[in-house]
C-alpha cells in the first residue's frame, strides 16, 4: 500500500521560538507551544493537533455512518483529552466522550460507540507504528 497523502506535509521552523508552519495540499497552519514552556501560543501544540486529528476523524466517521443509515442526528460533538503516566515505560490515555445535541436511542449509541473505534486514526492510535526518521 502507498502513501495515504497525494504530497507530503511539509512544516518549517525559523527562529521565532517554537513556532511552526505546517504546509499540506490545500494550506497552512501554525503549531506552537503555550506560552509558560517559552512558546507564544500562537496555534495548537503538538498534543492539541494529535487530539484534533482524532476528533475530526471520529465525527467524520460518525457522520458518514448516520447518514448512511438515514438515522435523524443532526449533531455530534466530541471531547478529548490526553494524559501520560510513566512507570517502567509511558502509557499514553485518550480520553473521547461523544455526545449529541437530540436524543439518540441506546442501540444507536451501542453501534455508533464501535463504529468511532473503527475510524482510521483511532486504529492507527490503538495499532503498531513504525516512523522512519531520515536526513
Amino acid at each position: 500500500m502507498g502513501n495515504l497523502l497525494q504530497e507530503d506535509i511539509i512544516g518549517h521552523i525559523g527562529l521565532q521560538k517554537y513556532k511552526c508552519t505546517i504546509s499540506w495540499l490545500n494550506g497552512e497552519l501554525i503549531a506552537d507551544e503555550p506560552e509558560n514552556i517559552g512558546g507564544g501560543n500562537l496555534g495548537p501544540d503538538p498534543f492539541s493537533l494529535l487530539l484534533a486529528s482524532l476528533g475530526s476523524c471520529t465525527l467524520s466517521t460518525l457522520r458518514m455512518y448516520i447518514d448512511r443509515k438515514g438515522w435523524d442526528i443532526p449533531q455530534i460533538h466530541v471531547a478529548l483529552n490526553i494524559e501520560q503516566k510513566t512507570e517502567t515505560e509511558t502509557t499514553t490515555i485518550i480520553s473521547r466522550r461523544i455526545s449529541f445535541t437530540s436524543i439518540v436511542p441506546e442501540d444507536q449509541k451501542e453501534r455508533l460507540l464501535a463504529i468511532a473505534e473503527k475510524c482510521p486514526i483511532s486504529k492507527l492510535l490503538k495499532g503498531s507504528s513504525i516512523i522512519n526518521t531520515s536526513m
